[in-house]
């Protein structure tokens, strides 16, 4: 994903945080951000890190709605309900730089170049995400368990070109992340491993039928 700072000098991204007044903040590993940035209205870039959102309901189910890594950005009006369901980790020791919208929309030279290009980096951005959240979208709407695996296989491989799939986090945050039951999409896993549609080994997930064909196609299998 393209960075906030993506064909800006360095001596032009201090001047942009300068201006922009940051806030720069070392978190630990597995902390809570909720009480720090509940109430802003902010811009989040991640120097260095990798930061999960999980929404937690009232029966303490736990969905997976969105990570961010080295470079990415998210936003934290999120909160603007200030509901408790939903919250950000720290997944690493994770660098962090907060950008206030209201400090962006007020700068007062817009005609410099390295501005220009940090909006129209933060626009691609707010596109790339919006594209995420739809193929987000087709994964949760499958019916079934093996639905939503292959979708997402399927996604990933078309993605990377490759039959190879590198899962970017651990199996139980897969589940979450498509908000099943971890145990049943374990056995899930192994059928389809038995039934010859994959290979797993660590996080690796080999595909052994077609993954160029149609998502539809092979959903129906």
């Amino acid at each position: 994903m393209k960075s906030l700072f993506t064909g800006i000098l360095p001596k032009n991204e201090e001047k942009l945080l300068k201006m922009f007044e940051t806030h720069p903040l070392h978190i630990s590993k597995n902390t809570s951000l909720f009480s720090m940035i509940q109430k802003d209205n902010s811009i989040g870039y991640i120097v260095k890190g990798y930061i999960q959102i999980i929404k937690t309901d009232s029966n303490a189910n736990r969905t997976l709605i969105d990570e961010f890594f080295d470079g990415e950005t998210f936003t934290t009006n999120l909160f603007s309900s200030n509901s408790n369901d939903y919250d950000f980790y720290t997944k690493e020791d994770t660098d962090l730089i907060l950008i206030s919208y209201d400090n962006v929309l007020q700068w007062e030279d817009f005609n410099k170049e390295y501005y220009t290009q940090f909006i129209r980096n933060l626009l691609e951005i707010t596109n790339e995400k919006m594209q995420e959240k739809n193929e987000r979208i087709e994964i949760l709407i499958q019916k079934t368990i093996r639905n939503k695996l292959l979708e997402y296989f399927t996604l990933m491989s078309k993605k990377h070109s490759s039959k190879f799939i590198y899962l970017p986090y651990n199996f139980t945050d897969l589940a979450d992340y498509l908000a099943v039951d971890r145990c049943a999409m374990s056995r899930e896993l192994k059928h389809l491993k038995e039934e010859g549609f994959i290979e797993i080994k660590g996080k690796r997930i080999t595909l052994l039928y077609d993954q160029y064909s149609s998502s539809s196609h092979l959903i129906n299998l």
